[in-house]
């Protein structure tokens, strides 16, 4: 199994976010702090917004910041809402599944299973318990200015 980059970087929003609950973080800021596209990330927040996890503040001191605390954020909440799908196999969805041995085979029921465990998981881990350890996080995330790059003439 695999999260979509739309899942990815929405946690990696929120952790940033959570960093830093007091303040509002532009999206330009945090996808250049988190190395990720602001079209993508525009589209993360909206998304986020409807959920409630992020409010944004439109304005001069304007941006993103946390809409829950971050104890409230259950991880596979988070994950289950911004996955579109979690068909781990074709028989997953009843609709396009072609498979010829679907109604004996056990490997959906186990995988099936798999994907319940692995969903009890994260629903016990909030966002709270992903934002340690905060000082190195704080740290590796911190603001810098844009360094200038020297361009050579041929």
């Amino acid at each position: 199994m695999r999260l979509t980059r739309f899942t990815d970087n929405a946690l990696r929003c929120l952790l940033l976010l959570g960093l830093e609950p007091e303040r509002c973080i532009t999206v330009n800021e945090i996808a250049e702090r988190m190395n990720m596209s602001y079209e993508h990330l525009v589209k993360i927040v909206h998304r986020l917004s409807e959920f409630g996890y992020v409010e944004t503040v439109r304005g001069r001191h304007g941006g993103v910041r946390l809409g829950k605390p971050a104890g409230d954020i259950a991880l596979g909440t988070l994950i289950q809402q911004t996955e579109e799908n979690l068909a781990l196999v074709e028989c997953f969805d009843p609709e396009h599944n072609t498979c010829p041995i679907s109604s004996a085979c056990r490997l959906a029921g186990t995988l099936d299973e798999a994907l319940h465990a692995f969903f009890a998981v994260l629903d016990r881990k909030t966002l709270a318990d992903i934002l340690e350890p905060k000082a190195e996080l704080v740290t590796l995330l911190a603001r810098r200015e844009p360094v200038a790059v020297a361009v050579r003439s041929a």
